[in-house]
């Protein structure tokens, strides 16, 4: 296949994914029946966040830089997270884009979503059936991708050293608030803490404000939110971080849908988020630099100067095809080793 044909796959692939085709609308249902985290509303808020990015401009500029005209006789293997819809989607358009034969081992929770993408790419476009595999477990493969947690980086490491790789672990997202913005901007901010439930590696889990910030300000600015407490495994969540800090008497601030808590620490338990001051953006800035192997974006209405990309309250859910999980450029990867 050459170059083009594979970009004109994924546009038709991309135009699906904004369909109301029946047989889409009953895989975003068997998703949500498999995973009771994966609910339409999140399901098709991934499948759009995806196909926005499907298109002829972007990925004819995305791909520009890369002679991957031809195919290529090796097998990239994936094995992918599912914490939340779809998280594996660019992982498999970079591996079918660079021309490798793709081996890929769905996550037990989002097996519905990129079973039904990859059946629906084989339709669309034919050449793709004898490069595209779905494995319970890798094999006979050149090169590796495997995203999952700290422990189970652990595992990938031993299994798939020896190979080229790239293997990802925990990485969490912050939001930097100056006191500056709009309660609109606030507003969005609300999407990058709520969106999926704050389960993805770009959900805000931990913001950074000014000394003598007062919290009711972003309380109030994401109170449109406050729906989510109607799905049974977040209000379970937010009922049982709850309780331990009223029991441990802990220091926290509650507006019925999510608690925020002074901590230092990055990683805060779902339904909670962390807050931390800052004196002065150079004081902040280092710690930021400080923390980037554990960032994957820093939300904020300011150029931080940090080496973490920055994005604008509501955009960290809608990463660009050049915005590379971890920071590492998956394309170079593949161009490296084809």
């Amino acid at each position: 296949m050459t170059k083009k044909q594979r970009i004109e796959a994924f546009i038709r692939l991309g135009e699906y994914l904004l369909s109301d085709k029946q047989c889409l609308l009953q895989a975003v249902d068997a998703a949500y029946q498999h995973n009771a985290w994966f609910t339409p509303a999140n399901v098709h808020k991934a499948l759009h966040a995806a196909a926005l990015n499907l298109t002829e401009d972007k990925l004819h500029s995305w791909l520009a830089p890369y002679p991957f005209d031809g195919d290529c006789d090796k097998t990239a293997g994936l094995v992918l997270a599912g914490n939340i819809p779809l998280v594996g989607f660019h992982d498999i358009l970079c591996v079918l884009c660079a021309g490798f034969k793709l081996q890929v081992k769905p996550s037990a929770d989002d097996p519905v979503l990129t079973t039904h993408l990859l059946s629906k790419l084989q339709e669309v476009e034919p050449r793709f059936t004898p490069r595209i595999a779905i494995a319970e477990r890798l094999q006979n493969f050149d090169l590796v991708i495997a995203t999952g947690s700290d422990n189970s980086a652990r595992y990938f490491s031993y299994y798939f050293g020896r190979k080229p790789h790239i293997i990802r672990k925990n990485r969490n997202s912050v939001a930097v608030l100056t006191g500056k913005e709009t309660s609109s901007q606030l507003m969005q901010l609300g999407s990058d803490i709520f969106d999926y439930y704050g389960l993805g590696c770009r959900s805000v889990s931990k913001l950074f404000v000014p000394e003598g910030y007062d919290i009711k300000t972003i309380l109030d600015g994401i109170a449109p939110f406050s729906d989510v407490i109607n799905h049974h495994k977040y209000a379970n969540n937010y009922d049982y971080n709850k309780s331990i800090y009223l029991i441990n008497r802990e220091s926290h601030y509650d507006n019925g849908f999510l608690l925020v808590k002074p901590d230092d620490r990055m990683a805060s338990p779902l339904a909670v988020l962390y807050l931390e001051e800052y004196t002065n953006t150079d004081t902040l800035a280092e710690r930021l630099r400080t923390l980037a192997p554990q960032l994957q974006c820093v939300v904020s209405i300011e150029n931080l100067g940090v080496p973490t990309p920055v994005v604008a309250p509501g955009q960290s859910q809608l990463p660009a095809l050049a915005d590379y999980a971890d920071g590492v450029n998956t394309l170079d990867f593949l161009a490296a080793h084809r």
